[in-house]
């Protein structure tokens, strides 16, 4: 890679997290293109009220009278300074690290978080072959801001208490620390004009302002050099550099520790480890709870139900997490309310959750399922039963947002409740009210599901199993679509003029995936045929057939132009999961099959070295290439794709 070239160096971010909700992220060069890049974003209320303390650090080695400025910024009509021009290499394993070669000195640069906390580490190693003599100066650039704004210097005061060592900034009822092993000298400034190139594309707030409270020296005396710098919210604490040297060893040992022991097949070990690391990221402690969540993606995201519950096996069954995932499913459970688990918990967190959605219930009664699959634990599924079991009789009898089931079984409910819920103003962009083909299938999966429970638990549900033979009955003969040898994507409710959308979309790939389904063979084979004619993309699946009228097949521009596009052709990561599952299912007795299989997730073991290195975006393009956008770091996109690559393909 070119880092000499500003276009290029800033295409790769990369990301590390804290368990908390909180991380640390920029580009590959370290110039900062999105307000939500920091070196330190602390989560202040685990997993959210997220902010920006550290937005960067200018390097400078000063030898004589000249000056090698590391960092990269972009202003108004210029890139200053060009310290790309200096960086060598970068790399993110186990932590990131950027190798400058400036003034005939080596410079190396690590930064990690603590696992646990809202402190960041960055550690200096400066290797002096040729014996000169200078200083290297550290300047940070500090703010106070939520991670969805930009700020500016008349509206932000800092209140400095200097020492030897660091210093202690505190504004607006927010303190933090920044420290070294390296003398600090304050000296205030503000740096104004900052541009974030990606907000400015995705027509946000760009320009913001940061402050510089003063400088850390090292003095360069001639031989090698080292030192660091830690930017934190915790209690001040003694540091040396054996300290910092341990807990990067720490980390990196805690890291080795999740894949230890998960290797299936030593000649995937990579791609796999790659799986495993990023899926972690996304695993945090809710504080409201005392329990463990899922950040659906970074860098925005807060948890979702929706997202969490689909992630749930992904990330913590296939990988052996099941402590995790009993602790996630007791958060959500813990706030189920008439049968509905939050759409999401705000950003907020004295606000009070949202329960707009009909299908993050239904995906919590599969992660259940699943879980008591993996496990054998009846103990603690027990304690789940009467969520399983509110959730299923208030789907059945009628809650809120119109989610009740019809005479005939199935489910219908009001709109922008399902997965594809952008909306504009009042402008539905993806209208699915009434009764839709994966919400029935989630609903015949969780009856089937709450039936195995409940033998396991010797309940009664004989109700569940007779609801389910009606619902089988009355989706084969609605939601079937002779012409186009599929399904209808949604049907018309009860209370409806009667009327049935036949656009080709991927989520009838659920009535085929999904443990218990409902259709013969030959209709999900012919399911699994035109979702991979009209469909299948190297990254995913598009969210509509590239023939359908209404297709758009570039995520790209402001939020009315990407919202427009989010579900109507995005290629979304997440779905190869269950595509992958679907197609084993249907395909499971051609010779050579997963070897096929391995076929589908080539472009996402390419794309997991690209755009947020590590991990999987949230969306490509629908038109080719297929250029990644939205999160860097998504966790269906990683949770689904492990899911699937190591029950369908590795096992």
């Amino acid at each position: 890679m070119n880092y000499a070239d500003y276009v290029s160096g800033t295409s790769k971010e990369w990301i590390i997290t804290n368990g908390l909700g909180g991380y640390a992220s920029s580009t590959v060069i370290g110039a900062n293109t999105r307000k939500y890049h920091g070196l330190l974003i602390a989560s202040l209320n685990p997993p959210v009220e997220r902010k920006v303390l550290l937005s960067s650090l200018d390097e400078e080695l000063i030898l004589g009278k000249d000056i090698y400025k590391l960092a990269v910024h972009k202003y108004p009509d210029i890139v200053y300074p060009n310290g790309n021009e200096f960086l060598e290499k970068f790399n993110t394993e186990p932590y990131p690290a950027f190798i400058y070669n400036a003034g005939g000195m080596n410079i190396k640069k690590q930064v990690l978080m603590i696992h646990g906390e809202n402190t960041t580490i960055m550690k200096y190693e400066i290797s002096n072959p040729s014996g000169k003599k200078g200083v290297f100066r550290l300047l940070p650039l500090v703010n106070n801001r939520s991670i969805h704004h930009v700020s500016s210097a008349n509206r932000l005061f800092f209140i400095q208490e200097a020492s030897a060592k660091g210093t202690v900034l505190s504004s607006l009822g927010t303190s933090f620390r920044i420290n070294s092993n390296i003398p600090y000298e304050a000296d205030e400034h503000w740096y104004h004009n900052f541009e974030y190139e990606v907000e400015l594309s995705r027509g946000y707030p760009y320009r913001e302002d940061n402050f510089n409270p003063g400088y850390f020296d090292l003095k360069i005396d001639g031989t090698d050099n080292s030192c660091f710098l830690i930017a934190s919210t915790e209690p001040e604490k003694k540091w040396d550099m054996q300290k910092v040297d341990e807990l990067f060893a720490n980390e990196e040992k805690r890291k080795k520790e999740l894949v230890d022991g998960k290797l299936i097949d030593e000649n995937e070990d990579i791609f796999f480890q790659k799986l495993l690391i990023a899926g972690d990221s996304f695993i945090v402690n809710r504080r409201s709870t005392s329990s463990k969540s899922i950040i659906a993606g970074y860098h925005w995201f807060g948890d979702w139900g929706r997202d969490t519950m689909i992630s749930l096996p992904g990330l913590t069954l296939v990988t052996g997490r099941f402590s995790d995932a009993r602790s996630i499913l007791s958060t959500f459970a813990a706030s189920c309310k008439d049968g509905l688990i939050p759409n999401n918990f705000p950003e907020n967190a004295s606000h009070s959750p949202l329960y707009n959605t009909v299908d993050a219930s239904l995906w919590f009664v599969h992660a259940v399922g699943r879980y008591l699959d993996y496990t054998g634990d009846v103990e603690f599924t027990e304690k789940l039963w009467p969520t399983v079991e509110n959730i299923l009789d208030n789907y059945r009898t009628d809650t809120s947002f119109s989610i009740r089931m019809d005479d005939d079984g199935l489910i219908e409910h009001a709109g922008q409740l399902t997965w594809m819920d952008a909306k504009i103003g009042d402008w539905e962009i993806t209208p699915r009210s009434g009764k839709t083909c994966e919400i029935n299938a989630l609903w015949y999966n969780a009856l089937m599901q709450a039936s195995k429970i409940g033998e396991h638990l010797g309940m009664d549900t004989s109700m569940f199993l007779e609801i389910a033979g009606l619902t089988k009955e009355s989706y084969r003969e609605k939601f079937w679509n002779k012409e186009n040898d599929c399904i209808y994507d949604c049907i018309s409710g009860s209370a409806e003029e009667h009327w049935k959308d036949a656009s080709i979309r991927p989520n009838q790939i659920f009535a085929v995936s999904l443990p218990n389904t409902m259709l013969s063979h030959e209709m999900e084979k012919s399911i699994v045929d035109v979702v991979t004619k009209e469909l299948l993309t190297p990254y995913g699946l598009r969210t509509l057939s590239p023939l359908d009228s209404k297709y758009k097949g570039k995520y790209e521009g402001n939020t009315e132009t990407r919202d427009s596009a989010y579900h109507n052709g995005t290629v979304w990561p997440w779905l190869l999961g269950p595509y992958i599952t679907a197609y084993r299912k249907v395909y499971q007795d051609i010779p050579g099959l997963k070897d096929n299989l391995k076929t589908f997730l080539n472009g996402i073991k390419e794309h997991i070295d690209e755009a947020g290195i590590g991990s999987i975006s949230e969306v490509f393009d629908g038109d080719k290439p297929h250029n990644p956008g939205g999160c860097v770091s998504q966790a269906w996109s990683v949770a689904e794709i492990t899911r699937s690559y190591i029950e369908d393909i590795l096992l």
